[in-house]
């Protein structure tokens, strides 16, 4: 299988995927190596980004997802009769720091960071599917514990929480070490 081969390949899986395929079964269905099809779904990428293309090739984590580019969201919205999502409100986005910069968290730990009752804010990120629950936590009442998903990662851009900004105090001396108990 040559290099264009593979690029229809990916072109194609990706297109039927909808969702983020992970390289993982990218490699396996092409019978190639992980890093070639990484390789392989970079370059990709990049030519839809260089031709201006209406779609896009996001890396989300250790996946790939065909989107709409950014600049096509109102034709595709207005084609699809889409309502335009509301805003996310200063609270939410608050929520939505707390949680990535030191995920998994529970809502009471969001809570004392934030100092008010987060609950409706929490919940309405789940809805979202920008946070989702990532196990309870081993003490008294075993509280649920939060996390992002992917979908927060292709909301905001990003491939990877590495890419998120770091303050002058590094966030990972600020996390408290949890035991995950599904």
């Amino acid at each position: 299988m040559d290099s264009i081969e593979i690029k229809k390949a990916i072109e194609a899986i990706l297109f039927a995927g909808g969702d983020p395929v992970p390289v993982k079964h990218i490699s396996q269905a092409l019978d190639i190596p992980q890093d070639a099809a990484a390789s392989a779904a970079d370059g990709l990428a990049k030519e839809y980004l260089d031709h201006g293309r209406g779609i896009v090739i996001k890396k989300i984590g250790d996946s790939y997802q065909m989107c709409s580019s950014k600049d096509m969201a109102g034709y595709v919205r207005n084609a699809l009769e889409i309502k335009r999502n509301t805003p996310l409100s200063q609270a939410a986005m608050e929520v939505l720091a707390v949680i990535a910069y030191n995920q998994p968290v529970t809502r009471s730990y969001i809570e004392q960071v934030r100092g008010v009752d987060c609950s409706g804010v929490i919940s309405s990120l789940v809805t979202k599917g920008l946070i989702e629950e990532k196990g309870r936590l081993d003490l008294p009442g075993r509280p649920l514990m939060y996390g992002t998903t992917d979908n927060f990662l292709r909301c905001f851009d990003i491939s990877s929480l590495s890419e998120l900004p770091r303050s002058e105090e590094s966030v990972s001396d600020q996390q408290m070490e949890w035991e995950l108990k599904d």
